[in-house]
């Protein structure tokens, strides 16, 4: 049966309020520090309630735009995450102009838990359809000064294993080595800890040769010293 993509934040709301969780929501809303209102649906049930209204959907790229712009502006967590859900299914659809789409996600209610997934998933995945953007986008964002643009040019390559572009994502981490925050020095330690699963020594020999935050260190070589301890 077919729905209309228009119909999915009402479709949503019923069915999100049906299966609210006031308990569960306050332990929710604590652990992503009071930033936001939850339902209470954690991600397993979250994932089986849009199952069956994203498979039977059909959007174009203007109303999957929409509608993904309409649940980011609503107040309960719960539509930020069916947004990027709803997004990445649909993600073939956008096209090399729709850099401020992304841009406006990382950039809006944004939180680690946003971030994160839109970064290593729907900017990863966009970037290489459209690989002419990367250095244009990558510069953008690194001289925005705007810590989320920043962690997501980190981690955009985080499944990229083999195909990492290893001199700009070097360049990145030494770019925001000496920043203190928090969210960047984490970021920095795991992108190097990923890639160490593919390049290990290359690693090994940038994290010798680069200061950087203990976290990030750390962080960086888990699996390098798990392996050789």
């Amino acid at each position: 049966m077919s729905i209309e993509t228009s119909r999915i934040p009402s479709l949503l709301e019923e069915i999100f309020t049906l299966h609210a969780d006031p308990a569960k929501a306050v332990m929710m809303k604590k652990y992503m520090k009071n930033r936001f209102p939850f339902f209470g649906i954690q991600a397993p049930l979250l994932r089986e309630l849009m199952r069956p209204i994203f498979r039977n959907v059909r959007p174009g790229r203007r109303e999957l735009i929409g509608v993904v712009d309409e649940l980011w502006s609503r107040d309960h967590r719960e539509y930020q995450y069916a947004a990027m859900e709803l997004a990445d299914r649909f993600q073939h659809l956008l096209t090399d102009g729709d850099v401020s789409f992304l841009e406006r996600l990382i950039t809006t209610r944004s939180w680690w838990d946003t971030v994160d997934f839109l970064a290593s998933r729907l900017t990863g995945k966009y970037l290489q359809r459209f690989p002419d953007l990367v250095q244009v986008v990558n510069k953008k964002w690194m001289e925005s000064g705007n810590l989320w643009l920043q962690r997501t040019c980190l981690l955009f390559q985080l499944k990229y294993k083999e195909k990492t572009n290893t001199g700009l994502l070097f360049a990145n981490i030494t770019a925001c080595a000496a920043s203190g925050e928090f969210f960047l020095q984490k970021a920095i330690g795991w992108a190097l800890r990923e890639y160490s699963k593919t390049e290990p020594e290359t690693v090994r020999k940038f994290v010798a040769t680069q200061k950087l935050s203990p976290l990030s260190e750390r962080e960086a070589m888990k699996i390098i010293r798990k392996a050789n301890p």
